[in-house]
C-alpha cells in the first residue's frame, strides 16, 4: 500500500503545480518542463487507476499487464522525455487528458470510499463525483468548440450509421416518434438552425432577419439561389404555405403546431386563450411574421422544417395529406431542400441518402457542399446490433452503450476509432401511470377506474418513486456511466436545470410507509397489497422492444414495485404498437418511455402542458385536471413570452419543483452521451451539441 500512498501524494502535488503553471504560464510559450511536469501527472493518474482497478476488481481488462492479488502485475513505466520546442496545442491536449483521468479517478473514490479527501468541492456527497466528472467533460467539450475551425475537404465517400430506429412515415408533420424525425432531418431545412458548436441560433433558409423593438413583428430574407429537389425554386410562398395551411391546419393534428400556438391570459375575462401568428409573403423572398405576444425561442422555433407548395397544396385542399407522404410512398417523391434526397429505403434494413447535387451552400473555396456522395443508415433489431456492424467495421460512427464503453476503449487505437464522453444526455427515461379517466367510443373507460384510484394518487405515485433504484440502473444497465435524474430538465441546459427539486431515493422502507399510510396493506398474506376498497393493486407494466436499456431499466423497476407488495406485470410490444397505445388506443396501465430534451426547456411544452397531445399520462385536456398542472401550463406559457433570460430560469424552475412534488412521471436515469468515431474524418470534433455538421464532414481516406 506504499506505492498507492506515495502516488496519491505526489497527485495532491502535482495537480496543484499544474493549475500554478497554468496560471503563470498564462501569457508565456509553453517549454519543456510545462509538458514534463504533465506527463509525469498523467503517468501517476494512470498508474493509480490502475491500483483502483485490481484494488476493487472494476475495468480490470484495461490494466496493462493484469492484476495479482488485487494489485497490478506490472510496475507502470516512465514517461518519456518530451522532445522538440512544444506548442500551445501540447499543453492543452495534456490538460485535458488530466481532467478526464482526475474525473475517472474521483469516481472510484466516491464509489468505494478511498481517498476522498482529494475530490474537490463537496467531497462525495450529492453526487458530487459524477458532478466533478461532468464539469470536467463539458469545459472539454466547450474548448473544443472554441478551438474549431472548418477545413476544405474532399468530395466524396460514404457515411455508414447503424440504428434500431427506423421511420414510421415519411410526413413528418404526423410523426411523433424521433426515428421518423432523424431520417426526415437530412432532407428538410428550416429558416434557422442551432449550431452543432455553440448551440447559438443561426441563418439557414433566411440569411438575414429584423423585428420590431416590441419582439411582435419579424421579416426574414430569404436565400434566393435555394431550390428545392425536383428544381423548382423556394420562395416565401412555401413559408407562408407551410405555417397556414398545414401546421395550422384544422383538419389534422400537426406534430409541430404546439410549438406554434400562442397561448396568453385575457385580462378581461381571467381565462387562457390561443392565437396563431400570421404569416404574409411579402414579396417572393421576404417574409413578414407578427406574433400575438412576444415569444422568448421564436427563432430557435423557425429550425421547423419547411415544406414545398407546389408538391403540398394538392393533397392539403384535397384533404387526403394524412394518407400522403406515407411509409410506402417512393422516397424519390419526398422533396426537401437539404443537402441529401432517399435514394433508396428497404424497410427494416437500409435508407440510403444520395447527394444533392444542386445544394446551396458552398466551403469558404466555393466548393458545393456537402463534401459525402452518401449516407446510410442500417436499421437493426438490437443495440448489440449496432456495435457488432461498428466493431467488424461496416459503419463508422456508434452511440456507445454504458456496458461497452469498457470493451471499446482498449480497443480504441488497434481499431483506429476514437471514444468521446459528452455528459449527461438531454433526454430521459420515466416511468408513468395512466391517469386519463377518458372513454372510448363504445363507452369503455381507458383506464380501469380502480386502477384510476390508484394512478391519480400523488402519495401512490411517490411511494412508486421511492421503489427506483437509480444506483442499480447506474452501475448494472449504464455500467457506472450514467446519472440519477430528479428533475424534468436535464443537468445539460445549464442553469435551466433546478437541482434542489423534491427528490425520491430508493428507500423501500419510506415507500411501505406511505402505503401503509394510505391504509393500503396486504390483508390476506398473499404477497400483494390490497387498496382501501379491498382490491388487489395489479397492474400491466410496459415498454417496447429492440431497446436493451431501457427493458433493462424497466425490470428493475418493475422488481421495486413488487419488493413493495405490487404486483407489476411486464408486457414488452414492438414500438409502432407502443405509439399506438399513447396517441390512439391509450389503453395501457403503467409505462416505460423515453422523451427527447432539448437545451431550451421550452422543448418540453409538448409534455408539460395539459392541453397537447404528448401530456402522456392524460392527453389533450380541456382545462387543466389538476390545480398543479394548470401551474405549470401558466408557467411555460409565461416563460415562453419572457424575454429577460433570468427571469425565464426561474420559471422554468420552479415548473420543475412542481413536477416533482407531484410526480406525474416517475424519472430513474440519464444516460451518459457516449460515442465511437472511426478516425477516418476531417471536420468533426465533440462539442456539447453534437460531433459534426454533416454537410462539411468529408473523408480522409480517399
Amino acid at each position: 500500500m506504499r506505492r498507492i500512498f506515495s502516488v496519491v501524494s505526489s497527485l495532491a502535488l502535482a495537480v496543484a503545480l499544474v493549475g500554478a503553471l497554468a496560471t503563470a504560464g498564462a501569457s508565456a510559450a509553453p517549454s519543456l518542463s510545462d509538458i514534463q511536469v504533465r506527463d509525469q501527472l498523467i503517468a501517476d493518474q494512470e498508474a493509480l487507476l490502475d491500483v483502483y482497478r485490481c484494488l476493487f476488481g472494476e475495468e480490470v481488462e484495461q490494466v496493462s499487464g493484469g492484476c495479482t492479488h488485487g494489485a497490478p502485475a506490472e510496475s507502470a513505466a516512465a514517461p518519456s522525455p518530451p522532445v522538440g520546442q512544444p506548442a500551445e496545442a501540447d499543453i492543452s491536449d495534456r490538460d485535458r487528458q488530466i481532467a478526464a483521468l482526475e474525473a475517472k479517478l474521483n469516481m472510484f473514490r466516491c464509489k468505494y470510499s478511498v481517498d476522498t479527501q482529494l475530490v474537490p468541492a463537496s467531497g462525495c456527497s450529492s453526487g458530487s463525483a459524477a458532478e466533478a466528472a461532468n464539469t470536467a467533460i463539458v469545459e472539454e467539450l466547450r474548448r473544443n468548440a472554441e478551438e474549431f475551425t472548418y477545413e476544405i475537404g474532399a468530395h466524396g465517400g460514404t457515411l455508414t450509421l447503424a440504428t434500431i430506429s427506423g421511420p414510421l412515415t415519411f410526413n413528418f408533420e404526423l410523426s411523433n416518434d424521433a426515428g421518423t424525425s432523424r431520417v426526415l432531418g437530412y432532407l428538410f431545412e428550416g429558416l434557422t438552425e442551432t449550431s452543432w458548436l455553440t448551440d447559438e441560433v443561426e441563418p439557414l433558409l433566411a440569411e438575414s432577419w429584423e423585428r420590431s423593438d416590441d419582439g411582435l413583428r419579424w421579416v426574414f430574407h430569404l436565400r434566393d439561389d435555394v431550390q428545392w429537389h425536383d428544381g423548382t425554386p423556394f420562395t416565401a410562398q412555401d413559408v407562408e404555405f407551410t405555417f397556414n395551411e398545414v401546421i395550422y391546419s384544422d383538419d389534422f393534428q400537426a406534430s409541430s403546431r404546439s410549438t406554434f400556438e400562442f397561448r396568453y391570459l385575457d385580462s378581461e375575462t381571467g381565462d387562457w386563450e390561443e392565437s396563431p401568428m400570421t404569416v404574409t409573403a411579402l414579396d417572393d423572398h421576404t417574409v413578414e411574421i407578427v406574433l400575438p405576444q412576444p415569444y422568448a425561442p421564436f427563432l430557435r422555433a423557425m429550425t421547423t422544417h419547411i415544406y414545398p407548395k407546389h408538391i403540398l397544396e394538392g393533397p392539403i385542399a384535397a384533404g387526403t395529406f394524412e394518407e400522403f407522404w406515407d411509409i410506402d410512398t417512393d422516397p424519390a417523391e419526398i422533396i426537401g431542400t437539404g443537402p441529401f434526397t432517399i435514394g433508396e429505403y428497404t424497410p427494416d434494413e437500409r435508407i440510403v441518402y444520395e447527394r444533392n447535387p444542386d445544394y446551396w451552400l458552398t466551403d469558404d473555396s466555393g466548393g458545393r457542399l456537402p463534401y459525402l456522395d452518401r449516407v446510410v443508415r442500417l436499421i437493426v433489431d438490437e443495440y448489440e446490433d449496432e456495435l457488432a456492424l461498428f466493431r467488424d467495421g461496416t459503419s463508422d460512427f456508434h452511440g456507445v452503450l454504458g456496458e461497452e464503453y469498457a470493451l471499446l476503449e482498449p480497443l480504441a487505437e488497434q481499431e483506429d476509432f476514437s471514444l468521446h464522453r459528452r455528459g449527461p444526455g438531454f433526454g430521459t427515461t420515466f416511468l408513468m401511470l395512466n391517469q386519463n379517466p377518458g372513454s372510448d367510443d363504445g363507452g369503455e373507460p381507458y383506464v380501469d377506474r380502480g386502477k384510476l384510484h390508484w394512478f391519480q394518487n400523488t402519495a401512490f405515485r411517490q411511494a412508486v418513486a421511492h421503489t427506483m433504484d437509480k444506483a442499480a440502473m447506474i452501475d448494472g444497465v449504464h455500467h457506472g456511466l450514467g446519472y440519477p435524474q430528479w428533475s424534468a430538465v436535464s443537468p445539460a441546459a445549464g442553469d435551466f436545470h433546478n437541482p434542489d427539486v423534491s427528490r425520491y431515493p430508493y428507500d423501500l422502507d419510506r415507500a411501505n410507509e406511505i402505503l401503509d399510510g394510505l391504509g393500503w396493506l396486504d390483508t390476506d398474506g398473499d404477497g400483494v397489497r390490497e387498496d382501501d376498497r379491498g382490491n388487489p393493486i395489479s397492474f400491466t407494466l410496459v415498454t417496447n422492444d429492440g431497446n436493451t436499456v431501457r427493458g433493462e431499466i424497466t425490470q428493475i423497476a418493475q422488481n421495486g414495485m413488487a419488493a413493495v407488495g405490487l404486483d407489476v406485470e411486464l408486457e414488452v410490444v414492438e414500438w409502432a404498437h407502443l405509439l399506438s397505445m399513447l396517441d390512439t388506443t391509450y389503453d395501457w396501465e403503467a409505462m416505460v418511455i423515453g422523451f427527447t430534451g432539448g437545451s431550451d426547456p421550452y422543448s418540453g411544452i409538448s409534455l408539460w402542458h395539459s392541453s397537447e397531445s404528448l401530456h402522456l399520462w392524460h392527453p389533450n385536456q380541456a382545462e387543466p385536471a389538476t390545480e398543479w398542472e394548470a401551474e405549470i401550463d401558466e408557467l411555460y406559457t409565461e416563460a415562453s413570452t419572457e424575454l429577460d433570460r433570468d427571469r425565464r430560469v426561474q420559471l422554468y424552475r420552479e415548473a420543475q419543483a412542481i413536477i416533482s412534488e407531484n410526480v406525474p412521471v416517475i424519472f430513474t436515469t440519464l444516460s451518459e452521451r457516449l460515442g465511437a468515431v472511426r478516425n477516418v474524418f476531417g471536420n468533426y470534433t465533440p462539442t456539447l451539441y453534437g460531433y459534426w455538421d454533416l454537410r462539411y464532414l468529408f473523408r480522409t481516406d480517399l
